[in-house]
């Protein structure tokens, strides 16, 4: 049986595929999407996510139009390898969450045959780029930048623009933290709040 997983393996092809964009962007919905064609196609499933994300649910990936999936949370990228020994899809929900690793990891699933689809922030509230997700982009071969509405002009938004005074890079929020912004948008409130600092 592992010779035959073995070679059946070795001739699928993997690759990796990223869904980034701003909050409020669709990214979720859209790797919710894909997960279920591949599940329609009969093909063997997992979504992960990171134990810090506990926003909407405990262990499923849910948007924010409150479309949900079944998910296994995982506090560092190694879990990845452990636990889709024997997996077709791989879904990966809120990567920029996860440690530096995630790149290696998912060259690793692909390499192995493994179809990866990683979805998350390409910037941080700072506009910075976010976590893994740079290298992550950098190594796909499909990229998809998808774009919310930006809530104060109604242009295409790409930033996330945070609402509350924290400083911390990682804080799980929604409407009340944060606004998808477009670049002329968020440089205004970027400005705007480096002079009441």
């Amino acid at each position: 049986m592992f010779l035959e997983t073995t070679a059946s393996r070795a001739r699928r092809k993997g690759w990796v595929e990223v869904i980034c964009g701003s909050m409020f962007s669709g990214k979720t919905e859209e790797l919710i999407r894909r997960m279920r064609r591949a599940e329609f196609a009969k093909q063997r499933v997992e979504i992960f996510k990171p134990s810090v994300d506990t926003r909407y649910a405990e262990s499923d990936v849910v948007s924010h139009d409150a479309t949900a999936i079944r998910s296994t949370p995982v506090p560092s990228s190694s879990n990845l390898l452990l636990l889709a020994s024997d997996i077709e899809v791989v879904g990966i929900d809120e990567a920029q969450f996860f440690d530096d690793g995630l790149p290696d990891v998912c060259t690793e699933l692909a390499n192995m045959g493994v179809r990866v689809i990683a979805a998350g922030l390409d910037m941080d509230f700072q506009g910075r780029p976010f976590g893994p997700m740079p290298r992550l982009m950098a190594m796909a071969e499909y990229v998809t930048k998808v774009h919310a509405i930006c809530v104060r002009c109604g242009e295409l938004a790409t930033f996330s623009h945070r609402t509350t005074a924290s400083k911390e890079l990682v804080l799980l929020g929604e409407t009340d933290s944060y606004q998808p912004l477009c670049r002329s948008c968020f440089t205004a409130a970027r400005n705007a709040a480096s002079t009441t600092a």
